[in-house]
């Protein structure tokens, strides 16, 4: 069975966008972007909603050939686009860059490509996300905690129907003020 990652950039009350979609508060330090990139480079597939896609394939198609792109944006480029890629999204008809679209029931999808052979996948975005924490499908969640306010949003969590506990496994610091906490799920007692 695969591990399904869950893991994005967030403010410390707790969203990966602000009001309007805004992502400016999000801007990585080289360490912290170098460990997006690590992960990247560990994970099998990636699983997108339509809006993370969007975002995503809006500049890293060519990231390693904009003008002032340090070695780790041409390194995380190039392993982006090379990539296994999955978007769910029943209102795009078209995807590249090695993706595949799934327009049916994303719950489903994810619960198959878990049973499957193969290594970790990562999801993004937090419609996506969210009904795959609701199904009880991620296994691992990474927060990069920036140390900013936005007041509201787009949330990281969803709500849910039953508690989730979960094992710390790592934190870390990173320059910048941004605080990595990884945790792993924990798995219900039987009884």
């Amino acid at each position: 069975m695969r591990k399904l990652i869950y893991g994005m950039n967030l403010t410390l009350d707790g969203y990966i966008a602000a009001p309007g979609d805004d992502i400016g508060w999000s801007v990585p330090s080289d360490e912290l972007f170098q460990f997006w990139s690590d992960q990247l480079q560990a994970t099998d597939l990636s699983l997108y909603g339509r809006k993370l896609w969007q975002t995503m394939s809006s500049y890293w198609p060519t990231g390693d050939q904009q003008p002032n792109a340090t070695p780790a944006e041409i390194e995380f480029a190039r392993r982006w686009r090379g990539m296994s890629k999955v978007v769910f999204s029943s209102t795009i008809d078209k995807v590249d860059w090695n993706t595949r679209l799934v327009t049916g029931d994303a719950v489903a999808e994810i619960t198959r490509l878990k049973a499957g052979d193969g290594g970790p996948m990562d999801i993004g975005g937090a419609t996506l996300a969210g009904a795959a924490m609701r199904a009880g499908l991620i296994d691992e969640y990474v927060l990069a905690t920036a140390p900013v306010l936005v007041g509201g949003g787009t949330p990281f969590f969803t709500a849910l129907d039953n508690r989730v506990n979960l094992n710390l496994v790592e934190t870390r610091t990173f320059p910048c003020g941004v605080i990595l906490t990884r945790y792993e799920t924990r798995l219900r007692p039987r009884g």
